[in-house]
């Protein structure tokens, strides 16, 4: 399993001695396992009192120093920085496996989902966020791949159901205004019709070839089908359609908040979630590769989860190109060490899926 990048600049963990590198995972460990402040009393009891609380303090002050570790207050014990725990992830983490009953379950709520991509995606989510205990996100694909099928549903009252499948299987859906009293046969007329036009281009292409040929009169369509067609396409707009970012148990985030500066980190995760568009743009850099990614804190620049930790994988369709990302987000005391090989098993099971 490849798992993340290391950023730049970042000291290789056999450069601390073995004390200091002892001292060093018995921090991050006591984070992982609490989230709280650790001090040297502690550590000492954890280390069986193989070293005395006066070198502990001493080699936790030179790891400071070399700033992999932090004093939240004066008094307070030590924690990991974004740095120290990237370090640790990297160099230190012993990723765990999967049981036979999780991957299973992986397996069973992803397939059950039923027939939508959509609704694979939504499950698959959701089940991350149950299993993590935190909260799921999944980057749906967008349809700027070759389109498969499109279809018109009436739904009465002037309303249709536009349905756009790709060949990927990302399946869209969205609800238009037709004329009032619209015969189900224009309905059928148009889907008919752009199905003979569009399978095998992209949405973009289809709407640009699709819309001259109704402007030039070269269209067999009469004036009512006609609108149904321009609408059907002009719904999704001329621009580059985006990707779709579902989240689920938004909730989990807000179990575990015990001080005014938990409160703050969750505040900016939810406005983070909420403009959706930053968070899109660090999932599309799960999609430069295969192998789970994992963001630490405020290490990218390009979102503001400053105390959160996010961990994604690519998956893809049954071609191999990789079309959308799925993980989970939460505190950066995340259980990596279970977190990595679950989130990396969903991804792989949602394109054996696709395919």
């Amino acid at each position: 399993m490849t798992v993340t990048i290391r950023p730049p600049h970042l000291p290789e963990i056999g450069a601390l001695d073995k004390r200091n590198r002892e001292i060093f995972r018995e921090v991050v460990e006591s984070f992982l396992e609490t989230g709280s402040p650790v001090g040297s009393r502690t550590l000492s009891r954890r280390l069986n009192n193989s070293l005395s609380p006066a070198s502990i303090r001493n080699i936790m002050a030179d790891l400071e120093d070399a700033g992999l570790l932090h004093a939240p207050h004066t008094s307070s014990g030590r924690l990991p920085t974004d740095r120290g725990l990237r370090l640790f992830i990297d160099g230190l983490l012993e990723i765990g496996d999967l049981g036979e009953q999780e991957r299973a379950e992986i397996e069973a709520r992803c397939a059950g989902a039923g027939r939508s991509f959509e609704d694979m995606l939504i499950n698959a989510s959701e089940m991350l966020s149950g299993l993590s205990g935190w909260a799921g996100l999944v980057m749906a694909p967008k349809l700027e791949a070759p389109l498969k099928h499109l279809e018109f549903i009436s739904l009465g009252d002037g309303r249709a159901l536009v349905v756009i499948v790709g060949e990927s299987g990302a399946v869209e859906n969205r609800i238009i205004e037709v004329p009032a009293g619209l015969p189900p046969s224009a309905l059928v007329e148009a889907s008919n019709y752009l199905n003979a036009r569009l399978r095998g281009a992209t949405l973009a292409e289809a709407r640009r070839d699709i819309l001259a040929e109704i402007e030039e009169h070269r269209a067999e369509l009469d004036e009512v089908t006609a609108r149904v067609v321009e609408s059907g396409l002009a719904i999704w707009g001329g621009g580059e359609q985006k990707p779709t970012l579902i989240v689920r148990g938004r909730a989990n985030l807000l179990e575990d908040i015990s001080a005014a500066e938990d409160l703050e980190r969750v505040r900016h995760l939810f406005a983070d979630l909420d403009s959706k568009q930053a968070l899109i743009e660090v999932l599309e850099l799960a999609n430069d590769g295969p192998g789970v990614r994992v963001f630490v804190g405020s290490e990218s620049q390009l979102f503001s989860l400053t105390g959160s930790s996010m961990i994604v994988a690519p998956y893809s369709n049954s071609n191999q190109k990789i079309i959308g990302a799925i993980g989970v987000v939460g505190p950066m005391y995340l259980n990596y060490a279970r977190i990595v090989p679950m989130v990396d098993y969903t991804a792989r099971v949602i394109g054996r899926l696709i395919g």
